[in-house]
């Protein structure tokens, strides 16, 4: 009697949320396309508004990574700089509803959530789910040091700037 071993169909599902800006979106795709070609087994949802899947659907990208949508629940990239407030509010308040159905719909079931740091409800979302959660921060070591450092700048008079322009930081 001859015995075939099958083939492991187990499949990694990474969901990659990043915050809906060029300056995360870049960098967590590129992250992604690095992850999904190292391993056929690993298959990306790569999870962005309509509108930066309009601006963003057409770049080659491996087979194994897929484009997940949410509505566009936060402005528009293209004037979100004339309110950044509403933008930042927007991001930390409407977008984990639609993520959450997003999540229900996805096949096969998700192993492990890959969010920007920024998105602080999405490990929420992964403990409520008993999913992992891996925190991705897409800006340099020197950014995350002066954003922990802020207090230091304060306390020293260096931020805010009473000058108004960012020479003096």
């Amino acid at each position: 009697m001859n015995s075939v071993k099958a083939k492991p169909t187990t499949q990694c599902h990474v969901v990659a949320m990043p915050s809906p800006g060029r300056g995360h979106i870049n960098p967590m795709l590129n992250l992604c396309k690095i992850l999904a070609s190292k391993n056929s087994n690993i298959l990306v949802t790569f999870v962005v508004t309509e509108e930066w899947l309009g601006f963003i659907g057409s770049d080659p990208k491996p087979d194994n990574i897929r484009f997940g949508t949410i509505p566009n629940v936060v402005p528009s990239e293209l004037v979100r700089a004339a309110d950044i407030s509403s933008f930042a509010e927007a991001v930390m308040t409407k977008m984990e509803a639609p993520f959450v159905r997003l999540l229900d719909q996805l096949e096969p079931p998700v192993t492990v959530i890959m969010a920007d740091t920024f998105l602080f409800w999405a490990v929420g979302v992964g403990n409520r789910r008993n999913i992992p959660v891996a925190s991705f921060w897409p800006m340099s070591p020197s950014m995350f040091t002066i954003i922990q450092h802020v207090d230091l700048l304060v306390k020293n008079g260096h931020f805010p700037s009473d000058s108004g322009n960012y020479a003096s930081f």
